[in-house]
């Protein structure tokens, strides 16, 4: 009989909401959960490569300003330090000071240790206030951000997908620059909403492992019109 190794707590925060997140290992899987539910695991991170990838790709900027709101657990991170050029200066917003603090301890190997890259600037708090601050910076704004806009788990998050949101979003963006947002699954609500906020977008579904039968994930890659 197969025995089934129990999960290992490492540490818990708490938003100023109320949301519990808990970081949690079993052998080399390492998961954080939110309110009991899954948030993010090491298992599956193809499609939050691919969403930096596919990002990256649509900038033609020389040195470009890339956005990332969402540290995670760095993957989204890594692969657009993968695919961005040597000047490119990438802003990640990350909210809560624990997952900076995951990032920089336990979670740190996952991802081959992105923070420490010269071209990352970590900034603590708000993507929405860093996205306010400056209208036209970005070249690039990638939203990896809760289970997307129809999953959201953690009730701060919700107002970054509203229409009020991509308008701030709208505004951050330099001319031709790209929006990026990951979904656990499609929505057509916000498909309304990119519609109604003068986004013209392609929706993309990646697989969450990249194998036969996984659980698709969706993508959308949105430019102002």
């Amino acid at each position: 009989m197969r025995v089934i190794e129990p999960w290992d707590e490492l540490a818990r925060a708490r938003t100023a909401a109320g949301d519990e997140l808990i970081l949690r290992r079993r052998g080399g899987i390492y998961e954080i959960r939110c309110n009991g539910y899954d948030l993010m695991s090491n298992r599956a991170h193809r499609s939050e490569e691919a969403l930096a990838r596919l990002a990256l790709a649509e900038t033609r900027a020389a040195a470009p300003r890339i956005l990332i709101g969402g540290l995670g657990m760095g993957f989204t991170l890594r692969a657009a330090l993968d695919a961005a050029p040597r000047d490119a200066r990438i802003i990640v917003a990350e909210l809560l000071p624990e997952i900076i603090a995951w990032n920089c301890g336990p979670l740190a190997p996952l991802a081959g240790r992105p923070l420490e890259d010269a071209r990352v600037q970590l900034r603590e708090g708000d993507v929405a206030a860093l996205m306010e601050a400056e209208a036209g910076a970005y070249d690039a704004i990638l939203l990896d951000i809760d289970n997307g806009p129809e999953a959201v788990l953690c009730d701060i998050n919700s107002a970054l997908f509203s229409a009020r949101g991509l308008r701030k979003m709208r505004r951050a963006l330099a001319h031709a620059g790209v929006l990026a947002v990951w979904s656990a699954d499609p929505s057509p609500r916000f498909e309304e909403r990119l519609e109604e906020t003068r986004f013209s977008f392609r929706a993309v579904e990646v697989a969450a492992r990249g194998a036969e039968g996984d659980p698709r994930h969706t993508l959308y890659l949105a430019h102002a019109r």
